[in-house]
């Protein structure tokens, strides 16, 4: 399948990668053109602007938007839409807040533009394993984008949510519980290094006997192991979380619907709180979302990395 690719940043470079290798043919562009170079040489078309991928598209057309939540987003669109037609088919795969999604769906329908939105979830892990992608759009789009999507995702890795803003929807409340769930093993952590047994205990064999018929076994505590094994104390990491969005909107989505979320309000104001402390279970957090996301953290003594 052809597809246009814009944004080659930390997912998006990797999920081009992984359409090529699939067998598919990608145009892409991105800001800088360095990237833009890497990814052609590994077999793709690269453009040096939108309106130049859009023509090497042929329609009806796919271009994928892999960018920054927010303006980033509505600029490019907006550079796109001259230049795409009845048919085309624009997917913006960022983590953008479901409300604009009904936003740019309903100003690209109205010349003819299909819209769907993907909520993508895999870090810089995705190119080997595969993306969990959650779609919200119309149900012949979803179709239409299936044979690229069973080539990013694992087998049943992704699904149709429903409508326009279902799929970012559903992957605001995913980074939701990701946040609840990074902050429960972070505070386990911080509770078992406080304890007169914290001295005796290797928190890296530990999470490795956690995965093994636990049931609070993951994918988070594959990577806890391996962080622990490489900074047993997280002496390297300060425990600064950074605060992307997602969270905000899911918290604030459960206060719209009255539907009590405590544990994902509490893990939010523990990221505000975590700008002003430097407590360990923000070390696990900070030093887990690196490993899965490849986030950028703020070394002890230091500034980001």
């Amino acid at each position: 399948m052809q597809i246009g690719m814009i944004g080659l940043g930390r997912m998006g470079m990797n999920m081009a990668r992984r359409l090529l290798r699939g067998g598919h043919e990608v145009a892409a562009y991105n800001r800088t053109a360095e990237k833009v170079r890497r990814i052609e040489a590994e077999g793709a078309a690269g453009a040096d602007s939108p309106e130049a991928l859009v023509r090497l598209l042929d329609p009806p057309r796919v271009v994928w938007l892999m960018l920054p939540v927010g303006p980033p987003v509505d600029e490019h669109i907006e550079r796109l839409r001259p230049h795409l037609g009845p048919g085309d088919l624009v997917v913006d795969g960022g983590n953008s807040d479901f409300r604009d999604d009904l936003r740019r769906a309903e100003a690209l329908g109205a010349e003819g533009i299909r819209y769907v939105d993907a909520g993508v979830s895999g870090g810089v892990w995705g190119l080997e394993k595969g993306y969990c992608l959650m779609l919200g759009g119309g149900a012949d789009d979803y179709r239409r984008l299936g044979p690229v999507l069973d080539t990013l995702a694992p087998p049943g890795g992704h699904m149709h949510c429903g409508p326009v803003g279902a799929g970012h929807f559903v992957k605001m409340v995913h980074n939701g519980i990701e946040y609840a769930l990074m902050e429960a093993y972070g505070e386990g952590f911080e509770l078992l290094r406080a304890s007169p047994y914290g001295p005796h205990l290797d928190f890296g064999a530990l999470a490795a006997l956690w995965n093994r018929g636990s049931v609070i076994r993951s994918w988070l505590l594959e990577l806890l192991e391996d962080v622990f094994r490489e900074d047993p104390g997280l002496e390297e990491v300060r425990g600064v979380v950074a605060d992307s969005g997602e969270g905000r909107w899911t918290v604030r989505e459960a206060v719209r619907l009255g539907v009590p979320a405590d544990a994902m309000a509490h893990a939010l104001f523990k990221r505000f709180a975590s700008q002003r402390e430097d407590l360990f279970s923000d070390r696990v957090v900070a030093a887990l979302r690196r490993a899965f996301g490849g986030h950028e953290v703020r070394r002890a003594g230091g500034g980001g990395r």
